[in-house]
């Protein structure tokens, strides 16, 4: 049977616990339409876990007994900061719940020459980001950060850090071997894009583009700052595939 996780601000160092959570107190009650005597788990987001017993369902709060507690670390190779151009319609919230699925750490909004919506409910954000956190098992949950400009996002990259900015334009990158070496015999296993290879920074920047792309002089300010500018293969992705796909790799392949 599986066991629900909730993740919010809970003092998990007690043997009993009351939460009055309005959300998690109605998802309890009223959704999953949980018992008394059955399994929950809980988490700080702050990676410290614990396995609770409902002791009392009221409407207004919940109260459990912690039958063992722990601690977990994320399972994600790479610590990822993405900066992702604000995208139109809902776009921009299938970005935050999807690559907080795919082990972002953090994702800030940028409003890019060509960014067409500029507004943002931050509050929804965070939910929708920590509800992914809940379903796919993590401890933690992204920081999601007040929008700004490119420019300012250029001025936070940490030269430390490894930082790619996505662009049709750029070197390919994930390559097999043989794409490489130029090798006749084809081995189909993906390599790492150059540029990782070349630093051992536990932590990677990456930069996507609104629905009409970077313009060239934004990818020249990139360059600027040495930043590798990589493409993700011959076809032509949404922004919101492109944060997905471009997480993904990178905070688990790389």
């Amino acid at each position: 049977m599986k066991i629900h996780r909730f993740i919010g601000d809970f003092d998990l160092n007690q043997k009993e616990l009351e939460f009055k959570d309005k959300e998690i107190v109605n998802q309890i009650n009223k959704v999953l339409k949980l018992k008394e005597g059955e399994n929950i788990e809980l988490s700080d987001g702050k990676n410290s876990n614990a396995l609770a017993v409902i002791k009392q369902l009221d409407k207004n709060y919940i109260s459990v007994r912690i039958e063992k507690t722990w601690k977990s670390e994320e399972q994600i190779k790479n610590n990822v900061t993405l900066f992702c151009a604000v995208l139109k319609k809902e776009n921009f919230e299938t970005v935050v719940q999807k690559t907080t699925e795919c082990g972002v750490s953090c994702i800030v909004p940028i409003i890019s020459d060509r960014t067409i919506k500029t507004g943002l409910n931050l509050e929804r954000l965070q939910k929708i980001a920590k509800e992914a956190a809940e379903q796919s098992g993590r401890g933690s949950v992204p920081e999601i950060r007040e929008p700004i400009s490119f420019e300012q996002s250029l001025e936070l990259a940490d030269k430390s850090n490894i930082n790619i900015l996505f662009d049709g334009s750029g070197e390919l990158f994930c390559k097999t071997p043989w794409e490489r070496d130029g090798a006749s015999t084809r081995n189909f296993s993906a390599e790492k894009y150059p540029c990782v290879l070349e630093n051992n920074s536990p932590r990677t920047e990456i930069w996507i583009g609104p629905e009409g792309g970077w313009t060239p002089e934004e990818i020249v300010e990139a360059k600027k700052l040495n930043f590798k500018i990589a493409t993700l293969g011959p076809l032509t992705l949404r922004g919101e595939t492109a944060a997905i796909v471009a997480t993904y790799l990178v905070s688990n392949l790389c």
